[in-house]
C-alpha cells in the first residue's frame, strides 16, 4: 500500500549533531531519522492574538454601515416630504420677480419718499457752518467818515445778514458784526472754508456749528484770485463731521445741485437748482477783480450764501457759492450764481487735487 505523504514545517532547520557528508554538507537522513522527524509534532508559531476593537472604532464601523447611510437617506427624504407638504398647506411659494415688482410699487404709492434735495441736504447740513465776522467800532466810524468825504452823509453798507447797529453808542474798541457768511468744515480737525470777502478786514471771526456750539477761528490761509479763505476752529464738536468733495470733472449742465447757506443770516437754507455752465468769468461790481473757471447754477443765491457749499444730489461738494450776478444795483438773486470748483478751493486749504 502507497504511503501517505508528510509535509514538515515550511522552514528548514539545520539538526543539531546530524551527520554531514564529506564536504561539510548535511548528511541525508536515515530512514530511521526521517521517521522520528514526522512522528514529532511541529512546534506552534508565536501568532499575537488580535486586540479588542476600541470604542470609537466600533462606532466608526457602525457609522460606515451601508444600512445605517441608507437609513439617513430615507429619513432626510421623509424631513424634506414633510416640510414641503407644511408649505404647500400653509400656501407659502417662491417669490418671484413679479411679486418684488408689486411691493416696490405698494411701497411707492403708500410711502412718501423724501426728495433728491432732502437727501442732498441731510447729507451736507451737519457739515455747514454760520461765519460771522466782526470788527472795532472805531474802525467802524472810521470807515464812515472815508466814505462820506468832506460832502454828504456817509452811505453805510446794508450787511450781510443780521448786524450790530455800528452808529449806536458804545466804546471804540467794542466790536460789531459787520457781516454773515458761510462755511464747510472740509477738514474733522476743524479746518474751513470760505469766501474771502466775508472775512477780509476782520478784527474777530466766530463760527457755528450745526450742533450749535459756537467757536472763534484764524484765517490760516487765503486765495485773493479765487475769493477764497480757509479758517481753523479753536473749539470742535465732539462728533464734527466734514464734507465730501467730489470732483468737477463729469459735472454737465443740467446737473441737479443744491445751495446752503445763511443768505441774510437766515438758515442754515437749502435751495435748488442746476448747473447751468462751466468754465465761466465774472468781474465783480467794483471791477477790481475778474474770476474765472467759475461755476454757473441757478440755485438761489443771495448775501449770506456767501462761501456756502454747492452741492450735488449725492451730498458731495463741487463748489464753493462766492458771487452772484445782478445789472441792477440790488443785491439780490436774479437767477445767475457763480461758485469757485472745489479743486481750486482744496488747493487753497493745501489738499491734494482730486
Amino acid at each position: 500500500m502507497r504511503r501517505t505523504a508528510l509535509y514538515s514545517s515550511s522552514r528548514t532547520e539545520r539538526p543539531a549533531g546530524g551527520a554531514r557528508s564529506m564536504d561539510g554538507s548535511p548528511a541525508p537522513a536515515g530512514p530511521a531519522q526521517a521517521a522520528a522527524t514526522a512522528a514529532a509534532p511541529a512546534e506552534p508559531a508565536d501568532i499575537p492574538a488580535p486586540a479588542a476593537p476600541s470604542r470609537r472604532q466600533r462606532v466608526a464601523n457602525t457609522l460606515a454601515s451601508p444600512r445605517l447611510l441608507w437609513l439617513a437617506i430615507l429619513l432626510l427624504a421623509g424631513l424634506l416630504a414633510f416640510s414641503w407638504v407644511q408649505s404647500q398647506r400653509n400656501g407659502i411659494h417662491r417669490i418671484t420677480q413679479k411679486d418684488i415688482n408689486a411691493a416696490v410699487m405698494k411701497t411707492l404709492e403708500t410711502q412718501v419718499m423724501p426728495s433728491e434735495y432732502a437727501r442732498a441736504y441731510e447729507k451736507i447740513q451737519p457739515s455747514v457752518v454760520r461765519v460771522v465776522s466782526y470788527v472795532k467800532r472805531s474802525r467802524v466810524a472810521e470807515a464812515h467818515r472815508e466814505a462820506a468825504g468832506p460832502h454828504g452823509r456817509p452811505h453805510v453798507p446794508k450787511p450781510l445778514g443780521p448786524a450790530t447797529d455800528a452808529t449806536a453808542d458804545g466804546g471804540p474798541d467794542e466790536e460789531v458784526e459787520s457781516g454773515v457768511g458761510t462755511g464747510v468744515v472740509i477738514v474733522d480737525k476743524g479746518v474751513i472754508l470760505t469766501n474771502l470777502h466775508v472775512v477780509s478786514g476782520a478784527d474777530h471771526v466766530k463760527v457755528t456749528f450745526a450742533d450749535g456750539l459756537e467757536a472763534d477761528a484764524a484765517i490760516t490761509g487765503v486765495q485773493p484770485e479765487n475769493d477764497l479763505a480757509v479758517l481753523q476752529a479753536h473749539k470742535l464738536p465732539d462728533d464734527l463731521i466734514p464734507a465730501t468733495l467730489r470732483s468737477t470733472a463729469d459735472l454737465a449742465p443740467g446737473d441737479k445741485v443744491l445751495a446752503v447757506g445763511f443768505p441774510f443770516g437766515i438758515g442754515p437754507s437749502a435751495s435748488g437748482g442746476v448747473v447751468s455752465g462751466l468754465k465761466r468769468a465774472f468781474r465783480s461790481p467794483e471791477g477790481k477783480q475778474e474770476m474765472t473757471n467759475l461755476i454757473q447754477f441757478d440755485a438761489a443765491a443771495n448775501p449770506g450764501n456767501s462761501g456756502g457749499p454747492l452741492v450735488t444730489m449725492d451730498g458731495e461738494v463741487v463748489g464753493i457759492v462766492t458771487a452772484i450776478l445782478n445789472p441792477t444795483s440790488a443785491r439780490t438773486f436774479i437767477g445767475i450764481g457763480f461758485a469757485v470748483p472745489i479743486e481750486n478751493a482744496a488747493q487753497a486749504a493745501g489738499l491734494p487735487p482730486f
